[in-house]
């Protein structure tokens, strides 16, 4: 340990005195394939589906309906359909925060932070120090959902609307809305959480 620790420090002063481009490459490069393997744990993975909801609406179909087409209920946070609406079809791009392209951890954190006025962590694992976690019953209208990869890894998150449907940056679809019960939601569905406030 302590000879490994000494070949660390040779490397560093070799570094710093000669400038040695070779080292500081392999050093560089190893940092940032550590940096790839452990984020691999946590990428979303394409899922391939047909979303409820994939383009935006111009206008809902009927007085009833909010800026989704879903049926409104009274209470129904009409702020949040219309934030979501606004966003449909943006494509997916991993590490996207815009509308050129945006991935499942900023898309969720743009939409907290434009309803409710909250800045949420900016990765799917780190939002779950945001939230009370909470089981898939007790979901309510804004509350965020999380799913594992197949590495069991939280790695994808979105946003509880109603009636089974969440709103989510998928690979495969961009920003669309999808049913909770779909096979691949349903067999990967970790817990949903109210943000703390």
């Amino acid at each position: 340990m302590k000879k490994s620790r000494y070949i660390i420090f040779l490397c560093a002063v070799c570094m710093m005195l000669t400038g040695c481009d070779t080292l500081r490459s392999f050093m560089s490069r190893d940092l940032e394939e550590e940096d790839f393997i452990i984020g691999q744990l946590y990428v979303d993975e394409r899922v391939d589906e047909i979303p409820v909801i994939a383009k935006p609406l111009q206008k809902p179909n009927g007085k009833d309906r909010n800026a989704l087409g879903l049926t409104s209920s009274e209470g129904d946070n009409n702020e949040l359909y219309e934030a979501v609406n606004s966003w449909l079809g943006v494509p997916y791009k991993y590490g996207g925060t815009d509308r050129e392209g945006i991935d499942c951890s900023a898309f969720v954190g743009e939409i907290y932070r434009q309803v409710y006025g909250i800045s949420l962590n900016r990765t799917a694992n780190d939002m779950l120090r945001n939230v009370t976690l909470i089981s898939k019953a007790q979901l309510k209208e804004g509350d965020i959902v999380f799913f594992t990869n197949s590495k069991g890894k939280v790695s994808h998150v979105g946003i509880y609307l109603k009636d089974g449907l969440f709103a989510h940056a998928s690979t495969s679809n961009g920003v669309s809305v999808s049913r909770l019960d779909n096979a691949y939601w349903e067999k990967h569905f970790y817990k949903g959480g109210h943000v703390k406030k």
